[in-house]
């Protein structure tokens, strides 16, 4: 106990409280996947809304998990360590459960990179790493029940149980949807597309 007591209190509070608002970021960022943002669009909220704002959750879930990192390096308890924040499977103290974070974490940070250079990127190369999303989240789920000392109590129980329960009404939704018709990779989005309909000319220009 005299190790975890070197590291000041509002560290640790820092480390879980940033890791379940990463989580309940990263499930709202994977329910958007899930609903797919060129379905879930109406009048109000069109396709540039929908997909704007599954951006800016991820890369707010992203600042989050990069506090809930920082916090957890500094915690002596812990024993990431910075190698350990990259590497997983290292740190002292459950080094499995921790390992999965990681894991969780890594595919993030390739996920966002590919996401921002996407315009520099194959379509068949980017999908490929995106793909890591769907691997990224149960890893955090099982991260957070198995290494967060908060996963046993009811509040923070409740609260992976929530994230749980999101994401698979998103996937129930989109089942219910069905399939929507390809656009292609040189299809523009529909957000794009025009709206009216071009005027006829009935005189001379």
């Amino acid at each position: 106990m005299t190790v975890a007591l070197e590291t000041p209190k509002f560290v640790w509070y820092l480390m879980r409280g940033s890791g379940f608002v990463a989580l309940a970021l990263l499930t709202l960022t994977v329910g958007l996947g899930v609903v797919g943002v060129n379905r879930w669009k109406t009048g109000r909220w069109p396709r540039l809304v929908t997909a704007g704002l599954h951006r800016n959750i991820s890369l707010l879930a992203l600042c989050f998990l990069a506090l809930h990192v920082l916090t957890a390096t500094l915690d002596s308890w812990v024993g990431l360590g910075w190698l350990g924040s990259v590497v997983p499977f290292v740190s002292s103290y459950r080094p499995l459960w921790v390992g999965l974070g990681v894991l969780a974490g890594d595919l993030l940070l390739a996920v966002m990179a590919t996401s921002l250079l996407r315009r520099h990127l194959r379509h068949r190369t980017w999908r490929l790493v995106h793909w890591g999303a769907w691997a990224m989240w149960p890893l955090a789920i099982v991260h957070a029940l198995g290494s967060g000392t908060d996963a046993t109590a009811p509040w923070g129980l409740a609260a992976v149980l929530a994230s749980i329960a999101l994401v698979a009404a998103a996937a129930g939704w989109r089942l219910h949807a069905g399939p929507t018709r390809p656009t292609g990779d040189g299809a523009a989005p529909d957000a794009l597309r025009p709206t009216t309909r071009p005027l006829i000319r009935t005189g001379a220009p």
